[in-house]
């Protein structure tokens, strides 16, 4: 073996990972609005590139009266008041008797409703909210009490259980036996051990079964009722209709901003001292590696649908049953692309068609096999079908794992295992044949 110290010339290959390059990666992965928001950052550290948001128009109802008709007018007003942010701690003051309560619970009161999740649940410490408001334990205790009183039933409870046995009291205070199930019970009630549970209360299965059909009507999140989400709107990346020469596809860019170069700004201080002049030929350079980048991503973008288009035919013609197979690699192959490209490409993207907009991502389905040599069938195909099985199986004597894997052979030619049967079954947050059982 040679030690010797020495210099030697070796000529290697590399890929050189420029900031220009960085940014256009960064840019084909980017939604509408990452992309939007990326676009407004720039503009601020750059005085040649001018965003132009001309396709958002606030809308105003007295000028557009004489453009469109009242009653559309109104509904588009309406939907841009700001919605106003709802309160947990109003809501439930408000319905508090406050004459009957004192300065000190009172205090307590909205002191323990700030200690609520967004679910409802109280996530506090009694003893440490008595030190901190130097008031009795027991203050607190009480307080507490009178929040659990209020509605929707079930708001401040500290765990599961007791919210759940609050609703139900709220619901059937004369229910003895679910209060008692859920109270001394509710593991292995939780579990579907129900057996025990009959021989030891000396009730029947059908009762049991009923208590279990009642609570799975309850909210196990009483606080989320409370919540106002704010409406969230998709604008999809592309547009696929159906016409009579077949399916065409138009991207959609209203969602993206305009760019444009300042050239008076440019033009004004181009001649200035040398150091403005290189500023602005970064600059300059900087705009038209961006926009560059915004015509690769968008014809990246289109050679990516289009494909998935042309793979995806019977989908597009018949609807969601109809996915084929279909993986990120395969159209990277056909695209002569990396597959990282596919996969930053279809990222946070929509498309819309004629049976709803769907993520980009939902069309890539892994392959199953089937009884036939020739055909194959996708991942997707399979979860409905296992739905359907059990949608229409016998509840008294639901399918097992292996029931399913047999009729999904004989019945529909799809070949896989019980574990992927149970996997899949997980994924769509379908219980095991034995939670699933019923008695009645």
């Amino acid at each position: 073996m040679n030690l010797k110290a020495g210099l030697w010339q070796q000529q290697t290959l590399k890929l050189a990972m420029t900031q220009e390059l960085s940014q256009a990666i960064a840019l084909l992965q980017y939604s509408a609005q990452e992309l939007t928001a990326f676009l407004d950052d720039k503009a601020l550290e750059n005085p040649l590139l001018q965003v132009e948001h001309s396709n958002i128009k606030p809308m105003n109802p007295l000028i557009d009266r004489n453009r469109r008709k009242n009653q559309k007018v109104e509904k588009d007003w309406i939907e841009q008041i700001a919605d106003k942010p709802f309160s947990l701690e109003e809501y439930l003051l408000s319905q508090l008797k406050i004459t009957n309560l004192s300065a000190e619970q009172l205090t307590v009161i909205r002191h323990l409703i700030q200690n609520l999740d967004e679910n409802g649940y109280f996530t506090g410490n009694l003893n440490e909210i008595a030190k901190k408001l130097r008031v009795m334990e027991d203050v607190v205790e009480e307080c507490l009490a009178i929040i659990q009183t209020l509605e929707p039933a079930g708001i401040g409870a500290r765990n599961l259980q007791e919210c759940l046995l609050m609703q139900i009291y709220y619901l059937d205070p004369n229910n003895e036996l679910a209060q008692k199930i859920i109270s001394e019970y509710f593991i292995p009630f939780a579990e579907k051990k129900w057996k025990p549970i009959a021989k030891e209360l000396k009730v029947t299965l059908k009762e049991i079964q009923d208590i279990f059909d009642q609570i799975q009507s309850l909210n196990p999140k009483p606080g989320t009722i409370l919540g106002k989400e704010t409406t969230t709107y998709i604008i999809p990346d592309a547009i696929v209709e159906q016409s009579g020469e077949g399916l065409t596809v138009r991207m959609s860019d209203e969602s993206l901003p305009r760019i444009s170069l300042n050239e008076q700004y440019y033009h004004k201080f181009k001649d200035q001292d040398q150091q403005v002049s290189r500023f602005l030929q970064d600059k300059l350079q900087d705009y038209n590696w961006i926009q560059k980048s915004i015509e690769q991503r968008k014809e990246t973008l289109t050679k990516v649908i289009a494909k998935i288009i042309e793979k995806q035919e019977t989908f597009f013609q018949k609807g969601s049953n109809n996915l084929v197979p279909m993986t990120m690699k395969e159209i990277a192959g056909e695209l002569n692309i990396h597959e990282s490209t596919v996969s930053r490409a279809v990222r946070e993207k929509y498309v819309q068609t004629p049976y709803g907009t769907f993520p980009l991502k939902s069309f890539f389905t892994s392959t199953i096999q089937t009884v036939s040599d020739d055909e194959n069938t996708s991942s997707t195909q399979v979860k409905k079908k296992i739905s359907t099985l059990i949608e229409n199986e016998n509840k008294q004597k639901p399918l097992s794992d292996q029931d399913i894997v047999e009729q999904l052979k004989t019945e529909e030619g799809m070949v896989v295992s019980r574990r992927t049967v149970a996997k899949y079954r997980d994924q769509m947050g379908i219980p095991s044949s034995a939670k699933r059982k019923r008695f009645d």
